[in-house]
């Protein structure tokens, strides 16, 4: 009897460290498990699905242009599909309120400057923070911008001769209010006083410059790529560049030599996140993105379109966000710009 206790004993001993065992390894099972449903893409290696790269501007338009160019080699590289959504409205900034939104781990935006940079200053109440909300990967594309007027107008210092005594009677157009194309009319006008035209905005660089040929704008500054076509073709004349001279229009003066000083502008592209993109996902793009832009088969591509290629690190793009918010700033303040 006494025997078959100890045995009985014996086995209840065993049974309970093979319980505490197989609880004590099933324990962090179940944590990671937790975990896991809490954030599903805590456990998945990114890219786990298509990416979006949502752009706040129309098919056709330089950034729609810039992001379909990253969009082919970019898929390559992650081996998923990158598709691109236009989402117009707000000189951008719908879009990019989106992206500052999003929370799927799987959605970029293509953006130029005014979306990062004078949009916080311009907008009373802007439904998002360009210095909190966003995650920056690279500026992709820089280019001028090229004061462009129809054919039937004087070039030169004659041109802003007869602006001046146009006044206001002469309109001038630009992507939307706020966007670098306008700052820089603004910019142009308080160089050139009594230059007086009316802004008028559109959804795209293209209504702009279709606009300008069907006679409803007497100018604007609009990247060299869109303008250069028409140009040629003997419809448009270029008055002058923002900065000084360019490979992407190397037959057309700075606007310094029409007697404009100081009028140093670009426009520019940029891939961004959201601020909570995960951490693998923004290191894997910051390995991926320059590179692509760098490639000369990209490079040549987007140059065909009117733009440098630069392709820079997420601390270049950081760099260049904030001297440009300080310029663009500058030209709110002074010429005291606000948009409701």
């Amino acid at each position: 009897m006494q025997s078959r206790l100890k045995k009985l004993s014996a086995f209840s001993i065993q049974a309970a460290r093979t319980t505490f065992l197989i609880a004590a390894c099933t324990l962090p099972i179940c944590g990671t498990a937790q975990n896991s449903l809490k954030n599903p893409e805590a456990t998945t290696a990114w890219p786990s699905r298509p990416i979006r790269i949502l752009v706040g501007f129309p098919g056709g338009s330089t950034p729609d242009m810039s992001a379909r160019t990253l969009a082919e080699p970019l898929s390559k590289a992650l081996g998923q599909p990158v598709i691109i959504e236009n989402r117009v409205g707000a000189s951008g900034n719908i879009a990019a309120d989106l992206v500052a939104k999003a929370s799927d781990d799987h959605t970029l935006g293509v953006v130029i400057n005014g979306n990062l940079t004078s949009a916080r200053q311009l907008y009373a109440r802007l439904p998002y923070d360009p210095a909190r909300d966003f995650a920056p990967i690279s500026l992709l594309t820089t280019a001028p911008l090229m004061l462009v007027a129809p054919a039937s107008l004087p070039g030169g210092a004659e041109f802003f001769a007869a602006a001046k005594q146009a006044g206001s009677q002469w309109n001038y157009g630009s992507v939307g209010n706020g966007s670098v194309a306008h700052l820089g009319m603004e910019l142009i006008k308080s160089r050139s006083p009594g230059m007086a035209p009316v802004h008028v905005p559109y959804s795209g660089n293209p209504q702009v410059v279709t606009a300008m040929l069907g006679g409803q704008i007497q100018m604007a500054l609009v990247p060299p790529g869109l303008a250069m076509p028409h140009i040629r073709s003997g419809k448009l004349r270029a008055i002058g560049l923002t900065g000084g001279r360019s490979l992407l229009a190397p037959d057309v003066p700075p606007l310094a030599d029409a007697g404009l000083k100081n009028v140093n502008l670009e426009v520019w592209t940029a891939l961004i996140g959201p601020a909570r993109l995960s951490k693998a996902a923004q290191a894997r793009l910051a390995q991926e993105v320059p590179r692509i832009i760098r490639d000369a088969d990209t490079r040549q591509k987007l140059f065909a379109q009117g733009w440098q290629a630069v392709g820079t690190s997420p601390e270049g793009l950081t760099g260049r966000l904030k001297d440009e918010t300080a310029i663009l700033g500058n030209i709110i303040q002074t010429r005291g710009i606000k948009i409701e």
